[in-house]
């Protein structure tokens, strides 16, 4: 059964708290985070993205920007804008986006359980992208970003968050995107709630952040080879996470925008997706159901429907990010390795379908794709299988900030 602990969190102060939280680091480019961190000597940003202050075309991987980091983390320790909770507590974070609410928990969970399979994965790593990660956390000594998990709802859970959440919030602030944040500590409650994950919920499924969960894990198994005197206890074991029930979640669909149409005219490109799909102009810029898809071509838009069928088709290949890539992207515009080819790129369902139009009218895109989003039963089914989901299948949204709770081992 799923570990879930309670720890001494290192938090903002509640008078600073806006200030201090910041998105997550890997939704943002250098530029973005600069102008995200402009005027605000506070945010975590600079802690999560610490080439900002650093000078232009400095490699984000060079021993300047991690000292950086933890220059900045030190600071910000120093200053109080963070400070460890006295007590060991699990927290219950709510996050309000267009007055719809989700409610997760933050604590620690069992880097052996990702290691033992507990903690379920539905994307592969890239080893650069861990050793990034896993190097930030290392030199800090702190995960500063949580993984979002997620769990098949419990009543029982729920039932105890409902009645923390009762209280006054530890922090409550709307961030300038806003989304509201609010933190309640579960104080004495934390206990039982950390009985529960073990008593009734059998596993965690990683929604979103594999790379932070594989650097834990690396990162513990550093640890632990450092210390001879090793027990399991240690904090280094565990790392940071918040828990949803996955009632709760939304996913937004990732879209996809190819630079050119490998070589064809947009007249053989039709034909070609004619073979497969019945292609007709609509005015809807995103599918009304899983199957179909939308594509911006020639600035008009087309519905596509496919003419085969799905029988037979395991979980993962009738995902409608497996059917494009297997039917139209691979075969047809010669997208042959998705994570590494630099002719397409993926646009998160928050931006909509105005950024693909965008994109093909600066002519930054010569062809889009608007999707279908994945569901989390298809996400739970892959995971469970054992299977792994092609490259940004999912977008989930809100995002957890950085920042707003710390877990030092």
């Amino acid at each position: 059964m799923a570990v879930f602990r309670p720890f001494h969190a290192l938090m903002p102060r509640p008078s600073e708290v806006a200030q201090v939280a910041a998105v997550p680091y890997d939704v943002v480019n250098t530029a973005e985070a600069a102008k995200l961190a402009e005027g605000n000597s506070l945010t975590f940003l600079r802690v999560s993205r610490p080439e900002i202050e650093l000078p232009a075309g400095t490699d984000i991987h060079s021993d300047a920007v991690y000292d950086k980091a933890l220059a900045n983390f030190k600071r910000l320790c120093a200053a109080a804008p963070l400070a460890h909770d006295p007590e060991a507590n699990l927290y219950v974070y709510a996050l309000t986006m267009d007055g719809r609410t989700q409610i997760g928990i933050a604590g620690t969970a069992s880097a052996a359980e990702y290691d033992s399979g507990v903690i379920k994965k539905h994307e592969t790593t890239r080893r650069d992208k861990e050793d990034d990660r896993a190097r930030h956390v290392m030199t800090l000594r702190s995960q500063t970003g949580p993984v979002f998990l997620t769990y098949r709802d419990v009543p029982a859970i729920d039932e105890l968050v409902q009645d923390i959440i009762k209280e006054k919030p530890f922090f409550s602030f709307t961030a300038a995107d806003g989304i509201r944040h609010e933190l309640w500590k579960a104080g004495e409650k934390s206990v039982a709630l950390s009985r529960l994950f073990a008593d009734a919920v059998p596993c965690f499924y990683i929604a979103d952040g594999h790379h932070r969960a594989a650097s834990a894990a690396r990162a513990a198994a550093t640890c632990r080879a450092a210390n001879p005197a090793h027990t399991g206890n240690e904090e280094y074991n565990y790392f940071l996470a918040v828990a949803f029930p996955s009632d709760q979640l939304r996913i937004l669909p990732y879209n996809r925008a190819l630079k050119d149409l490998n070589g064809l005219t947009e007249a053989e490109f039709l034909a070609k997706l004619a073979v497969e799909f019945d292609v007709a102009e609509t005015a809807s810029k995103s599918p009304d159901r899983s199957g179909t898809f939308r594509m911006l071509l020639g600035g008009k838009w087309y519905a596509l429907t496919p003419k085969f069928s799905f029988d037979g088709l395991s979980v993962t290949a009738c995902l409608d990010v497996s059917i494009l890539q297997d039917r139209v992207l691979g075969p047809i515009l010669g997208i042959d390795d998705p994570r590494t080819n630099s002719r397409i790129d993926f646009i998160g369902g928050i931006r909509g379908t105005g950024e693909l139009e965008r994109l093909c009218k600066e002519g930054l895109a010569a062809v889009c794709f608007s999707m279908y989003p994945t569901t989390l039963d298809q996400l739970m089914a892959i995971a469970d299988a054992g299977s792994i989901m092609p490259p940004k299948s999912t977008w989930f949204e809100p995002k957890l900030r950085d920042g707003l709770v710390s877990h030092d081992f």
